[in-house]
């Protein structure tokens, strides 16, 4: 008995360094930036530590919903599919940096982001829900990193749930993305609803494909005359149960109307871990074939990855970056994709980028 406690907290140890984050000072100053910073809205239900330090106003423990502006600062020098990070020191200069945020009303916060649409020539949001083991700060950093990577042109939106965002959080991050998913739900319908928005674009990492998938059934069910806003979903190495998916999750999805593309990797060492640590397959593993439920694309990145980690491939490959570019700005599907070319097995066929 002790053995096999000791291996489970060594499993949730691995998968909690596979995808860990850091934290470090600022160098430099607003004033310092050669670029205006990138804004992004952000919601959550993380707590409100009171500090003043942008990357630490949330904490990990769970809270009221909040909203909010990020202002987010890219280098001249910017790769794509880089998240440009500090190894000691912060710098605007060379560094993806959170240097800024607003905090609102809700009302003023819906009032600001219909603003935005009304002056956006593209009337589309892009709603970003991290995964397992990211603060706060690091997701404002990743959603302004891929919002420039995609060349995106509409209204940037992150929803930050209460992670732990430390080594050891797995079990309680699990516990704490259930919770979150009747809010992210609430704000789906409100977001739904914004005068002058005409698409919505959902893009999920890991455990926040929990979240998502969750919130979105629920609303095509309650409210089915909203689901016609949603235009794609994206999921991405998704860490939930490949059979509960197939059999409670796809189906859902696939009658919903809007286009969903799964992204899965045989190289994914964190859904590996995962499975070791459930006893069960993740919708977002490849062994042998990737999982396949009609009317979702699913998309083999194996190939594209060559990470030690192989699991965040969606903001680290440009092969995948440029693949959602062409979902979002041209809405184009799999097999239109030049990158990607056809499988077809007993199951059904899915798709894997061309060597």
């Amino acid at each position: 008995m002790i053995f096999w406690k000791f291996k489970g907290i060594c499993l949730v140890a691995l998968l909690s360094f596979f995808l860990g984050g850091c934290a470090s000072t600022l160098v430099g100053s607003l004033e310092e930036l050669h670029e205006p910073p990138v804004e992004a809205f952000f919601v959550t239900d993380r707590n409100d530590t009171g500090l003043k330090d942008p990357g630490e106003k949330y904490g990990k423990q769970r809270g009221s919903v909040s909203y909010g502006i990020c202002r987010v600062s890219i280098p001249l020098d910017h790769r794509i599919g880089k998240l440009e990070s500090p190894t000691f020191r912060k710098d605007v200069e060379e560094h993806i940096v959170l240097v800024d945020l607003s905090v609102l009303e809700k009302k003023d916060f819906y009032s600001e982001v219909s603003n935005a649409v009304n002056h956006s020539g593209e009337k589309a949001m892009l709603l970003y829900v991290h995964g397992y083991n990211v603060t706060f700060e690091k997701a404002a950093r990743r959603m302004v990193q891929i919002v420039d990577d995609l060349d995106f042109k509409g209204i940037p939106v992150f929803y930050s749930w209460p992670s732990q965002g430390s080594v050891g959080g797995y079990p309680a991050d699990e516990a704490s993305v259930e919770w979150s998913e009747q809010n992210l739900g609430n704000f789906l319908a409100e977001a739904a609803r914004i005068s002058g928005l005409d698409t919505l674009y959902l893009l999920a990492h890991s455990m926040g494909n929990r979240a998502l998938t969750g919130a979105f059934l629920d609303l095509v069910r309650e409210k089915p005359h909203l689901k016609s806003r949603f235009k794609a979903l994206l999921l991405t190495a998704p860490d939930i149960d490949s059979e509960v998916f197939r059999r409670d999750i796809g189906p859902g999805l696939a009658g919903s109307g809007a286009a969903i593309t799964l992204y899965a990797s045989s190289r994914d060492r964190a859904l590996k871990l995962s499975k070791r640590l459930h006893g069960y397959p993740r919708a977002g593993d490849v062994d042998g074939s990737p999982l396949i439920v009609p009317g979702i694309e699913t998309i083999d990145a194996t190939h594209v990855d060559t990470s030690f980690l192989g699991h965040s491939y969606y903001n680290g490959s440009r092969s995948v970056l440029s693949d959602m570019f062409y979902i979002l700005n041209e809405a184009l599907r799999a097999e239109q994709r030049f990158s990607l070319e056809p499988v077809d097995t007993p199951e059904g066929r899915y798709w894997r980028f061309k060597e």
